[in-house]
């Protein structure tokens, strides 16, 4: 029998298979690279975005990069986003949020290419 990949979810509200297909299905609305499908993993207390480089700036044969990370911050019920910066190789904080909506309509409009490279 196969581990599911929320198992370790069990002590918090995040990650759960809800809000992932969630997160999924709101990304087939953003402005960028509608091309290409990124994916969703469970993280600790939150979610992870992939997907293929398709402007090749970050990796040049296309392969997958870190679009964005997403922590639900229990003690507080918000929601904090994390974009990456490839050229340092780190995870920068973008800001929190009340809402999941809120962080996926930043996610999928990205005016200044900030998720999106």
């Amino acid at each position: 029998m196969s581990k599911s990949p929320f198992a370790f979810a069990t002590a918090t509200a995040h990650p759960n298979e809800v809000d992932l297909k969630r997160i999924e299905r709101s990304l087939r609305q953003r402005k960028r690279y509608r091309y290409v499908t990124p994916k969703v993993f469970p993280y600790a207390n939150g979610y992870q975005i992939v997907s293929p480089c398709c402007s090749r700036n970050i990796d040049p044969q296309g392969g997958p990069i870190d679009i964005a990370r997403i922590e639900f911050l229990e003690e507080f019920g918000d929601w904090r986003l994390w974009s990456k910066d490839h050229q340092r190789d780190c995870w920068i904080e973008y800001g929190c949020y009340p809402k999941l909506a809120s962080v996926l309509a930043l996610l999928n409009e990205d005016s200044k290419r900030e998720f999106w490279p």
